[in-house]
């Protein structure tokens, strides 16, 4: 049951790994797709950075789920040796990969609604003109088609299910 789960925890490694390896890639042309519609909407581009808004593998983009994946690959290393530091700690770990991934799912679900209500906070009558609902399509668009939602869900899956069958394969352990 333990080699089940170190392979679970590996796919789940994967699952975040795919995030910044694909805002690294693309990023770029998903920020450019920003650019050009706050031009288009009369906004200064400016207000991007400002705001700490990117598309890229920047900052937290990469160090959070470089994390998660390190620390989940040390897990399946010590479940495929046999260690029993690998269950202990696989009960500690699993579920706050579980629950961070659903705070992933809820912030890309409430991200137009997030951004407004920043923005709004800002006090800036420039930021709130923005229609932040064609500005996050807009970065959508610098993606190809098969990363949203296709690897998003893909990742949720994997990344959610592998978690909930690995906590099960501990329980039978």
């Amino acid at each position: 049951m333990m080699t089940f789960a170190a392979v679970l925890q590996l796919l789940v490694a994967l699952g975040f790994v795919s995030i910044p390896l694909v805002r690294h890639r693309y990023g770029r042309e998903a920020g450019v797709a920003a650019v050009r519609e706050l031009e288009r909407q009369g906004v200064p581009a400016r207000i991007l950075k400002e705001n700490n808004i990117s598309f890229d593998a920047s900052g937290h983009e990469t160090i959070v789920p470089a994390t998660v994946a390190l620390i989940m690959t040390a897990l399946a290393v010590l479940n495929l040796m046999g260690n029993h530091w690998g269950q202990v700690l696989s009960w500690i770990f699993q579920p706050l990969v579980l629950a961070g991934n659903v705070l992933i799912l809820y912030s890309q679900l409430t991200a137009a609604t997030s951004v407004r209500k920043a923005f709004e906070r800002k006090g800036d009558p420039m930021l709130r003109r923005v229609d932040v609902p064609a500005l996050l399509k807009a970065a959508e668009s610098g993606f190809p088609s098969w990363v949203m939602p296709g690897l998003q869900n893909v990742r949720h899956t994997v990344v959610m299910g592998g978690s909930i069958l690995v906590l099960v394969a501990l329980i039978s352990a």
